[in-house]
């Protein structure tokens, strides 16, 4: 275990995976926008040596701005050449106790599916977010 820590600490640190929660659909539709208001990108990249993914596939899912979830805001991009992606959305909104956020999904073929959670800054309409997969 203290081999593959000193490896990450080398590459890339790889994405704090989060809960899935309860209102996960596979096969949201592939789109870049679900509103307007908040801009979510970044970069889909190994923890072995930092190198981008290309066409990750980044599924996306979040409460509407009444706090439900509908498919209305579900997406999947698709990670360039790059790896990076873009997203828009509504600023996610608070409900119930939970802080605002956006689900995150991410598969690539090589790479362990990983699972994460996006929270927002206060006040903040545009954020970066990179997303460090682990290879299998």
């Amino acid at each position: 275990m203290v081999a593959q820590l000193k490896k990450y600490s080398i590459g890339c640190p790889p994405t704090q995976p989060d809960a899935l929660g309860p209102f996960y659909k596979p096969k949201a539709p592939r789109r870049d926008s679900v509103g307007k208001g908040y801009e979510l990108s970044g970069r889909v990249m190994s923890s072995l040596d930092c190198s981008p993914i290309p066409q990750a596939h980044i599924e996306l899912w979040m409460a509407g701005p009444d706090g439900d979830y509908k498919d209305d805001y579900r997406a999947t991009v698709i990670a360039n050449k790059s790896g990076e992606y873009q997203f828009e959305s509504h600023r996610p909104p608070f409900y119930a106790s939970r802080p605002p956020h956006i689900h995150v999904r991410v598969s690539a073929d090589g790479f362990k599916t990983l699972i994460t959670q996006h929270y927002p800054e206060a006040d903040s309409s545009r954020e970066e977010f990179d997303l460090v997969l682990i290879p299998n």
